[in-house]
């Protein structure tokens, strides 16, 4: 999606500063957006946090020993 949008020069001078090897605003922009859904999705998590119950039995340890990520 094509947009223009202004931006705080010194907000955007200061993320480049902790953006590692992203060189362009675009790059940075789509960095940005990309941490914002991924912090949204786990305080969405995190919300969940008493809320389910496991079966008697489940061993979600044993589930990561056995996982195969690739």
């Amino acid at each position: 999606m094509r947009t223009n949008i202004v931006l705080d020069d010194s907000l955007v001078e200061e993320a480049f500063k902790y953006a590692g090897n992203i060189r362009t605003k675009k790059d940075l922009i789509e960095m940005a957006l990309r941490e914002f859904v991924r912090s949204k999705k786990m305080k969405n998590l995190r919300d969940l946090k008493g809320k389910i119950e496991f079966a008697d039995g489940y061993d979600y340890k044993s589930m990561r020993s056995t996982h195969d990520p690739g």
